[in-house]
């Protein structure tokens, strides 16, 4: 599927909360190291699994993430229907975060 970068409150609203689909958050920030290593990952895991994922940078856009309570990035939320379904934090391989998430 799509890797995509959430540019706004707003904009996590309607790509994540009110998409009607699954969705793999990624609360992430430049800065992080692990962060960084997971990208790859994550476009592993979205070609894999037929998912999207939304990248939300924590700095950039910081509702989301107090939305979700993030204390620890890389942060990743499978969303179902606009409902938290599963958590996963810090950096690991795909077999590890797609378990994590129950896909």
């Amino acid at each position: 599927m799509d890797i995509i970068n959430i540019e706004s409150a707003a904009d996590f609203q309607d790509r994540v909360m009110d998409a009607g689909e699954r969705v793999v958050v990624d609360f992430w920030a430049s800065w992080c190291g692990p962060c960084r290593m997971m990208a790859p990952v994550l476009h592993e895991l979205a070609e894999k699994y037929d998912i999207t994922v939304c990248k939300v940078n924590v700095d950039e856009v910081p509702e989301p993430a107090m939305q979700f309570r993030v204390d620890s990035i890389p942060a990743f939320f499978l969303i179902e229907n606009g409902q938290p379904k599963a958590k996963a934090v810090g950096a690991m391989p795909l077999e590890a975060l797609a378990q994590r998430l129950g896909l």
